[in-house]
């Protein structure tokens, strides 16, 4: 087995990073075919964890109003590619973010 982890700090805030996170699992879920399912956390500052898995793969994206904190398992199989694919999770997430201005004050 190979571990992904992969820490993106931004400034978005709790709500704004709740919809780039269900953003991310949209495109998990179209282009990968991962199953997702989400849990909110308590309180406006709690954290939410988004957990997503398909055959070879699972993991959870901690969604918090200050940053992403994402951890996946990938099986033997998909082992081999673990550059390729860490490397189109930290694309696909660095553009959501970069689309987005920072939460104003």
């Amino acid at each position: 087995m190979s571990d992904i982890r992969i820490q993106r700090a931004h400034a978005l805030g709790l709500p704004r990073a709740r919809e780039i996170a269900q953003q991310w699992a949209r495109q998990a879920t179209d282009q990968f075919g991962m199953a997702c399912s989400w849990k909110e956390g308590a309180g406006s500052s709690g954290e939410d964890q988004l957990a997503f898995q398909r055959q070879g793969v699972k993991g959870s994206l901690l969604v918090a109003a200050d940053r992403f904190e994402l951890t996946a398992q990938l099986g033997f199989l998909l082992s081999a590619f673990q550059p390729r694919i860490q490397g189109e999770i930290e694309k696909n997430l660095d553009e959501l973010l970069a689309a987005q201005p920072p939460a104003s004050a």
